[in-house]
Parts: C-alpha cells; structure tokens; sequence
C-alpha cells in the first residue's frame, strides 16, 4: 500500500492502491507513519509524497466500514491526528505532487506538507455533505486559512470540487500543473531542495510554522527571524553561502 524509494537523500514516499484511489484504511495510515519514521532514520534531505494511479488520495478506505461498525474517533484521533502531526514536523522540506482526487484525508496530508504542487485537472473540495459527515483531516482549518469563510461554507454546503487550477489561484496551494509534467517538474523542486542549506531550511520551516499557529506579529516574526539568522551565521553552511558567493561559483552545501 505504501512504497518508500530513499535514493540521493531524497525520500519518496508513494501512496500505492490505485485500484483504491489510494484511499487509506487505519492500517494504511500505520504503514505512511512508518515509512515517514524510516526516511527520517535514513538522514533524507529532502521528501516528496505522491499517489500512484489515477487520484492522489480519494480520503479515508470505507472497505467494510458501516455506521453501526465504524470506529471514527480511533482513526481519526489516535491514527490520523498523529501521523499529520509528524508529517508537518518532518525536518526537511517536503512536498507533494497531487493529481485526481484529493479529498477528505488526502487533503489532510497535503495540508502538511511543505510545498504542494497540483495537476490543472486536480480534483479538490468537500464531498461530505452527500455522506451525512463533516469535513475532516483539518479541511476546516485549510479552507477557513486560505480561502475565507464563505468560499469555505460554500464548498461545503455544495459539495462542488475545484480544479487544481482554480484552488491555487485562490491560494490554496503553492502551483498548478500540467497533469503530464507534474511529477517531473516536482521532482526538480524536491532535488533542488536536497542540495540546499537543509538547516536553513529547517530554521524557516519552524518559524513560518510559529507565525501560522501562534499569529505573531511583525516585530515578534522580526525578532525570532533574527535570532535564527544569528544562530545560522555560525554553521558550516553559511561559511560556505558567503565564500562561494564571493568566489563566484556554486556552494556545495552539506546540511
């Protein structure tokens, strides 16, 4: 259900059920959590998670699932919520090429991730009114964040999906795609950040992470970015950023 391929410092971590829309079951989630731990194990540079087949991720497997049967609080809660929790805190950057549907928690995962690059034709939105359910995997938080209120209800109360084209061009989203260049141009962005300043990356991982869930002002933001600017004049990498940049050639960072 899940592959890992770490080749390069780079991880990619691939949704494998097409014949599922690479929809996830608990146990699925469990398999994502480990590859995630296992690259993190590996030393990777960077990660790039992305869905064999037609879809990206349809949302949750409902395989033998029924309302008199269904355990929602143990997936969603003690599965879900802490395989997202470690995505968003992987320590490298991530990203995500998403193409077909991506719904429910496949939205969720890309919620999480770094940078999500999407096909034009991408299918993305809330097609729970038509189950009786809410919208999950932090969809709430995603649309609320990105689109606004109204744009967000409205998704919600018609079920209509947008295209990847029309969800990043409301902000959703970092760039939209064409479905046959998506994974190559993903992949370049993916191998361009494996061979940056990973520590510098981190650093600004974390902080765009602190403005985002803590609402920092402008001087608090200024404040903590310069500290992180002072604790990275001290590492190896910047010594190398500014010596190349002096010799006039490429830096070879190490991270």
């Amino acid at each position: 259900m899940i592959d890992l391929d770490i080749r390069d410092g780079i991880a990619e971590v691939v949704l494998n059920a097409p014949a599922k829309l690479n929809a996830l079951s608990g146990e699925a989630l469990g398999e994502l959590s480990q590859a995630y731990d296992d690259a993190g194990a590996a030393g990777v540079r960077a990660l790039l998670l992305r869905g064999e087949g037609r879809a990206f991720c349809a949302g949750r497997d409902l395989t033998g699932v029924s309302p008199e049967n269904d355990d929602a609080r143990t997936y969603l809660v003690d599965a879900l919520r802490p395989l997202l929790k470690k995505m968003a805190e992987f320590p490298v950057p991530t990203f995500a090429a998403a193409h077909g549907a991506c719904l429910g928690v496949g939205l969720g995962l890309l919620a999480v991730t770094d940078v999500v690059y999407v096909a034009d034709d991408a299918k993305i939105g809330s097609p729970f009114a038509n189950l009786g359910a809410a919208l999950d995997s932090g969809g709430h938080w995603l649309f609320t964040e990105r689109l606004g209120p109204q744009r967000t209800l409205d998704l919600i109360y018609t079920a209509e999906l947008m295209s990847g084209a029309d969800a990043v061009a409301g902000g959703l989203f970092s760039r939209a795609v064409a479905p046959t260049e998506l994974l190559a141009k993903t992949r370049a962005a993916v191998a361009k950040a494996a061979s940056g300043p990973t520590q510098a990356f981190a650093a600004s991982k974390e902080l765009v992470g602190q403005i985002r869930d803590h609402r920092m002002g402008y001087w608090d933001a200024l404040d903590a970015e310069n500290e992180v600017q002072v604790q990275l004049s001290k590492t190896p990498d910047y010594a190398e950023g500014f010596t190349a940049f002096l010799a006039k050639r490429k830096p070879v960072f190490r991270g």
